[in-house]
């Protein structure tokens, strides 16, 4: 995470002169914001010539059951394939349970992988294994997918090139963070629930009452005290160089395409509500919107799906609808806004569940098998790849792991696999050691 109001502003002689104007001022303008651009511009890679493709990953955090959403078994005894009942999709022969029925009816927008083994069974390793490819190393913290886009790609527009929208992610182990890449490549975080009246986004949104003109009076302040001290300072250049910093920051807050981005008020209602007046659905139209304004890479989370207990009830009533509903919107909007070719998004989980159903009427965690959906970015829809034994237990065809997914991230997003980053120490890491899922290329 990276919070952009941390770092230290005071020295042996107590406040400094910035802090004079950040107190009760420019900190409610967002101007921490150097403290992250800063960072960032020095350790970004020059941005290409090419937009290149972006991606949007949905991370349902706790591990959603395959078993009850996208491979049933209708033929297992009752206490593994569950209460639910199959229905048809958009494609023949292929079948999903009740619980997902648009995403049932919108299949030929989207791929599934039926054979996915996360060989992994534990929350927390598995935010930091899934999201980096990477299995867990005590030694060393590998950086996740959007962190690396930082990394390779850099800033497209003013707009962070790596963006998260809330907070359901384990970072116990690493899971979500710029690793060995360090925090100038960590995801700008927008934790506010985007479906909120007062929805506003810090560091970004101005407060009420501070419009243009007060915010460029507090700019001719700020000049006004830098000026009387760069006279005593004995470090101009530092000055300088601190100052692009502080324009970047207040050029992203004033910015048309952060605009763009965060007034999601500003939207047509009928859009808000085909995604679902609910965070998960609005932070899906917030993740479209990021991709219009420049953002490369947008991860939204959602918790609470670790189902050991009422596994059923709550997939039906709580958890599956709102993916459900806002998932195939966010595809059919990224397509009429011509952004699916060149958007990969990505439906993605800690784990599988148990094949049987436990005493609590729940499923607990599975390592051998599990689900991954894909859609964009030419993976073509309407297909299912690979498959599972009649419990769903282990993959019997077409088998992928993590880290085939994560070449397949990459090799969509164009970052080479054998590129080379290194450790604060200097010890060289190769990206990805997979094989991209064939299929989906």
């Amino acid at each position: 995470m990276l919070n952009l109001l941390t770092g230290t502003t005071r020295d042996c002689k107590g406040v400094r002169r910035r802090d004079f104007l950040q107190i009760g001022t420019l900190a409610g303008l967002g101007l921490s914001l150097p403290t992250l651009l800063s960072a960032r511009r020095a350790g970004a890679s020059p941005s290409p010539t090419s937009p290149g493709v972006n991606c949007i990953l949905i991370w349902t955090q706790g591990g959603t059951s395959h078993h009850d959403t996208f491979d049933p078994k209708p033929e297992a005894p009752v206490n593994v394939r569950g209460p639910y009942q199959l229905i048809d999709t958009a494609v023949p022969g292929v079948h999903f349970t009740e619980v997902v029925p648009r995403l049932a009816k919108e299949l030929r927008r989207f791929s599934l992988l039926r054979s996915w083994n996360p060989r992994n069974g534990s929350h927390g390793t598995a935010d930091q294994y899934v999201m980096s490819g990477h299995q867990f190393n005590p030694a060393v913290t590998h950086p996740c997918y959007g962190s690396v886009v930082s990394r390779e790609l850099g800033f497209k527009t003013a707009m962070p090139p790596f963006v998260q929208l809330g907070g359901s992610i384990d970072r116990r182990f690493g899971g979500g963070t710029p690793g060995y890449l360090g925090q100038e490549h960590a995801a700008f975080e927008q934790l506010a629930d985007p479906n909120a009246e007062s929805f506003a986004v810090r560091d970004i949104t101005m407060p009420r009452g501070v419009d243009t003109v007060r915010l460029d009076r507090r700019r001719r302040m700020l000049g006004a005290v830098d000026d009387l001290q760069r006279k005593l300072d004995a470090q101009p250049a530092a000055y300088d160089a601190l100052d692009e910093h502080y324009k970047t920051a207040l050029a992203m807050i004033t910015a048309p395409e952060t605009k763009l981005a965060f007034e999601i008020d500003e939207e047509d209602p009928r859009v808000r509500d085909r995604y679902g007046r609910g965070r998960f659905g609005q932070s899906c139209l917030l993740a479209r919107r990021m991709i219009q304004s420049g953002v490369r890479f947008v991860t939204v989370t959602d918790g609470g799906w670790d189902t050991h207990q009422n596994n059923f009830d709550s997939l039906k009533q709580r958890l599956v609808p709102p993916v459900d509903q806002a998932l195939p919107e966010l595809l059919a909007d990224l397509e009429a806004h011509g952004l699916l070719s060149t958007t990969l998004v990505l439906w993605l989980t800690d784990f599988g569940r148990t094949p049987k159903i436990n005493s609590a009427s729940g499923r607990d965690h599975w390592s051998t098998a599990g689900f991954i959906l894909a859609a964009g970015a030419g993976v073509p829809g309407g297909t299912v790849v690979g498959r599972t034994d009649g419990e769903g237990g282990h993959p019997t065809a077409d088998e992928y792991l993590t880290e085939d997914l994560a070449a397949t991230v990459y090799t969509k997003i164009g970052i080479p696999l054998d590129s080379i980053h290194y450790t604060p120490d200097g010890r060289p890491m190769r990206l990805n050691e997979g094989r991209v899922i064939k299929e989906w290329m």
